[in-house]
């Protein structure tokens, strides 16, 4: 028997936005619910082995129906930050009237074509207009901490000024309620006077907006569990805006076991033998013995810290995975410069060939649920951050921009599964030796791996058949939103 409930899930184009969110859609799945899942072409065409063909129209895979809209940048966003207004005004135009289109088709077929509700992640919050336009309930799905919910709701509420005088300076207190004490490089990016994506504020601006138009309490879904953020969950006006933690959203193969199918790992699509270069390797390691190295999708490195990482690693004597990207020339234009960055990464590649292997992609979350790695050294994005815990792997954080900073605060001083490494003043990069001083930190910590551990198993009882998170999702579907 059918469902009648049909969902829309709505995401911006990056890829820390659209592992979440699609994993948010194979949930609604199994709930026996419709689900149409919406974000540009170009995100469509990395989601999907294979598109269909270049017909934009809606396609269907696993169950989940893809909606992929035109933002004009078809081959993806490649300028600089002086057309990003450009691009997001186009994502805006282009995408609320495609989704008026696909709401407009689904109410026409009747029955379970009607839309229920709405789901859409950061950075879209026209997406909410639109829906209200049409009268259909919408929600926001927040792909960051609970915590860093908060500071974007202070920032909004009252706290403005508390938030964003800090003038960089590492020892100016940002004291919250209900919030742990705070300094500038344990916030947002975007708060700060050396921010350079100056786009990212307003639209945060008008998702709070949003909220505040809205005639009853909001509610917003959020990629945590309760028992990770109990006391941030709770911090904002509850009268106002409820946070449901309905998290982690990771495959679940390595979380609730409920489709031992879903191992993909989100849009990154590579064939099962790339893997093999380093699975074999990594089967060939002791328990606990192999440091994880990876910075996410965006972040490339310097090369000056390639070499202190890399020199950090071989000081401390561990075998380590990692994976490292190389800057695209036509992209930076500055050729010269890629093609020296890429002599540096075959030198350490060579050097390093007996200690450790790079790669230059990974299936993350089957790395990181490997028994041989015994720490993961990251960016901090908040995607990397839930994978290690459900993997039960101490990090060491190195934040670059937006909530990381946020996200390595709490990995440091309120979970205590992690170290976060400091950054020299002067050369303003990590050096070998705080590489190496981390590193044989966390390797050596008994009891971050105790609350690694001990993480591991509550995110797991959340996501299973009457956890916290499975609850939470079950009563949203049958509250219809």
């Amino acid at each position: 028997m059918d469902n009648q409930n049909h969902f829309i899930v709505i995401s911006f184009p990056a890829q820390g936005h659209l592992n979440p969110t699609l994993q948010f859609a194979k949930r609604l799945l199994r709930t026996g619910a419709h689900v149409t899942y919406v974000t540009t072409l170009s995100a469509h065409k990395r989601m999907l082995e294979s598109s269909s063909s270049s017909n934009p129209n809606t396609s269907s895979s696993h169950g989940l129906t893809y909606a992929p809209f035109s933002d004009g940048y078809d081959d993806g966003f490649k300028d600089g930050l002086d057309e990003a207004d450009h691009f997001l005004s186009e994502i805006e135009r282009r995408g609320s009237q495609a989704l008026r289109e696909l709401i407009k088709s689904a109410g026409a077929s009747g029955g379970s074509g009607s839309v229920t509700c709405i789901i859409y992640a950061i950075l879209v919050p026209w997406v909410a207009e639109v829906a209200r336009d049409l009268q259909i309930p919408s929600v926001l799905l927040w792909i960051q901490p609970a915590m860093v919910f908060d500071i974007y709701y202070y920032y909004y509420n009252g706290y403005k000024d508390v938030i964003s005088n800090n003038n960089n300076d590492p020892s100016y207190p940002i004291d919250l309620p209900n919030l742990p004490l705070l300094t500038c490089k344990d916030i947002p990016t975007f708060f700060l006077p050396t921010n350079l994506y100056t786009f990212a504020l307003p639209l945060f601006e008008k998702q709070f907006e949003v909220f505040e138009e809205e005639s009853k309490p909001v509610k917003v879904l959020v990629n945590t569990f309760d028992e990770l953020e109990s006391d941030a969950l709770r911090a904002v006006d509850v009268s106002k805006i409820s946070l449901i933690p309905i998290g982690p959203l990771i495959p679940s193969a390595f979380l609730d076991g409920q489709d031992l199918s879903d191992k993909s790992f989100g849009g990154d699509l590579v064939s099962v033998a790339t893997t093999d270069e380093y699975k074999d390797w990594l089967d060939s390691k002791e328990e606990g013995s192999v440091i994880y190295v990876s910075f996410g999708s965006v972040s490339v490195l310097e090369r000056q810290q390639m070499e202190e990482i890399f020199r950090g690693l071989t000081e401390c004597g561990f075998p380590y995975l990692w994976v490292c990207r190389e800057k695209n020339s036509k992209q930076e234009g500055k050729e010269a410069e890629a093609e020296e960055e890429e002599s540096v990464l075959s030198r350490i590649k060579r050097e390093g060939s007996e200690q450790g292997k790079i790669v230059s992609w990974c299936a993350q979350v089957e790395v990181l649920s490997h028994p041989s790695i015994g720490c993961f050294i990251t960016h901090c994005g908040w995607n990397s951050t839930l994978e290690s815990l459900v993997g039960g792997v101490p990090l060491i954080g190195f934040p670059q921009w937006t909530d990381q900073g946020t996200n390595a605060k709490l990995i440091e001083d309120v979970w205590k599964i992690g170290v976060r490494m400091r950054v020299n003043e002067e050369t303003k990069i990590v050096g070998r030796e705080e590489v190496s001083r981390c590193v044989k930190i966390v390797m050596g910590n008994s009891e971050m791996k105790r609350n690694a551990k001990k993480w591991k198993e509550l995110a797991k009882e959340a996501a299973n058949e009457g956890g916290s998170s499975d609850r939470n999702l079950k009563w949203f579907v049958e509250t219809k939103g």
